[in-house]
């Protein structure tokens, strides 16, 4: 009766607090490029400079992560192995994402900040990461438990995610700005997310009760040494196959988010963050349905099937967001915005697929190693995570090199910067902007449509032929190694 009272308590603690560490992600991973284009004034040097940057610091980043899940496999305290990191991760985090968007600093004195934060960004965020989500196996072994805490918890990451998603863009963007510039209405956007972000985590911090391992012999204590890492990855060929299945896929599922989507539609439909919360919110509308309803579904429909079902959904989604540049301009948005919807609606559901895949090769590592290894398994989802966002930038980066968007987003900056100086009105700077968007190319705006969505289609029908092949520990299988599991 207790166990069940304790496990009630877990499923409702457990996922608020990523609420804010999800904003978080979300301010800096699909906002802070866009942050940098429209308000610091680049020189084509200076963003293939803060491209190095981010792309060094994820690899850097995704190569630390299992050393970090080591680290924190072989912490012994009172409050247990993950609870300490959770604290230290984000703590540090908040700090330095409030700097970097408050900060008045331009040129190359604003790299040089950039790379120090974006370094000790990524190392913090990884802490609280992996410590969170290495949570989930320490909670729940079977099926249904690790269905329910890890669709609740990606339920409450996506609640922090599009909150994040909605609110950004329509107090940064347009005539609702913050402070009349996007300079001034980052900054007190960063303070009030990476405020919430520690309140929102106390809930996982004193609300749940995780099973804890017995204290291992001396001897037998983990290490964190690059030898652990690279035993336990290739001795689950599972874990190898699913990892680089998530990567091609991530790739493609963030694209539209890192910066694409937004520039498209201020390129094509006008300089208003109001636009973009739009297409956000309808987008990932239909993802809420998933983040409930997934455990209901994953009972009914096994995941190879449902895997098939959405993949035909989010190609009839890109089809219609290639199709908005073609239908008549009064109908266009809304055409281009319920072709996001159904396309995320399918990524997503191939996300949960993939999360509950790589947690399940925890009972598969302990079945042939007869090592669990949980907090290591759980850092390769932030590994490939960051390895995509990595990819991600570089894409991103590119595209707007090649497509001359800098032309255009650094004389918006001017005009940012100036109305953060009170040197023009908001009115003067918006009615200046208008003119400049005047002038956006059609080849332009095209160009960044065909990289936000042929390019995530591909990805995503090569991520899901190799699921179908390559990826063997389907229902059947995890609950047979589970009862082989139980009868030891």
């Amino acid at each position: 009766m207790e166990e069940l009272k304790q496990r009630k308590r877990n499923l409702l603690m457990f996922p608020l607090g990523t609420i804010g560490r999800d904003m978080v992600y979300c301010l800096v991973t699909n906002f802070l490029l866009t942050y940098i284009m429209f308000t610091k004034g680049l020189t084509a040097a200076q963003l293939a400079a803060v491209t190095a940057i981010m792309v060094i610091a994820r690899v850097f980043d995704a190569l630390n992560d299992p050393i970090m899940g080591n680290i924190i496999e072989g912490t012994r305290s009172k409050w247990g192995k993950f609870k300490p990191w959770l604290v230290i991760g984000i703590l540090l985090t908040s700090v330095v994402v409030t700097m970097v968007f408050s900060t008045n600093l331009t040129g190359w004195n604003f790299i040089i900040l950039f790379g120090v934060f974006y370094f000790t960004f990524s190392i913090a965020y990884t802490m609280h990461d992996i410590s969170y989500w290495g949570l989930i196996p320490a909670l729940g072994s079977d099926a249904a438990a690790r269905d329910q805490f890890t669709s609740k918890a990606t339920l409450c990451a996506g609640i922090g995610g599009t909150l994040a998603s909605i609110l950004i863009p329509m107090f940064t963007t347009g005539s609702m700005t913050i402070g009349g510039s996007a300079n001034k209405a980052y900054a007190v956007i960063a303070i009030i997310i990476n405020i919430l972000a520690p309140l929102f985590l106390c809930f996982t911090l004193f609300g749940v009760k995780e099973h804890r391992e017995a204290p291992k012999p001396k001897a037998e204590k983990d290490g964190a040494g690059l030898k652990k890492i690279i035993q336990t990855v290739k001795a689950n060929d599972q874990l190898r196959w699913i990892a680089i299945i998530f990567l091609i896929q991530q790739i493609g599922n963030g694209l539209v988010v890192g910066g694409l989507g937004s520039t498209y539609i201020y390129f094509t439909f006008g300089y208003d963050g109001g636009l973009y919360s739009i297409f956000t919110t309808v987008g990932m509308s239909a993802t809420a349905f998933l983040m409930i309803f997934y455990p209901a579904i994953s009972k009914k429909i096994k995941r190879k099937p449902l895997m098939t079902i959405m993949a035909i959904i989010s190609v009839i989604g890109y089809v219609l967001m290639i199709l908005s540049r073609f239908v008549p301009t009064g109908i266009a948005f809304w055409v281009l915005v319920i072709g996001y919807m159904l396309s995320n609606f399918g990524q997503y559901c191939y996300y949960l697929v993939m999360m509950i895949s790589i947690i399940n090769t925890v009972e598969y590592n302990e079945y042939k190693t007869g090592h669990r290894d949980e907090a290591i398994i759980a850092s390769v989802r932030p590994f490939f995570t960051k390895m995509s966002s990595a990819l991600i930038v570089v894409i991103t980066s590119a595209s707007y090199m090649l497509f001359g968007v800098t032309d255009i987003t650094n004389r918006i900056s001017d005009l940012e910067s100036a109305a953060a100086n009170g040197t023009i009105t908001e009115a003067a700077k918006l009615s200046s902007i208008e003119t400049v968007m005047a002038g956006v190319q059609s080849s332009q705006s095209t160009g960044l449509l065909i990289c936000m969505t042929i390019l995530p289609c591909v990805l995503m029908l090569i991520s899901y032929f190799l699921y179908q092949k390559k990826y063997t520990l389907d229902e059947e299988e995890y609950e047979r190694i589970c009862n082989e599991l139980a009868a030891k």
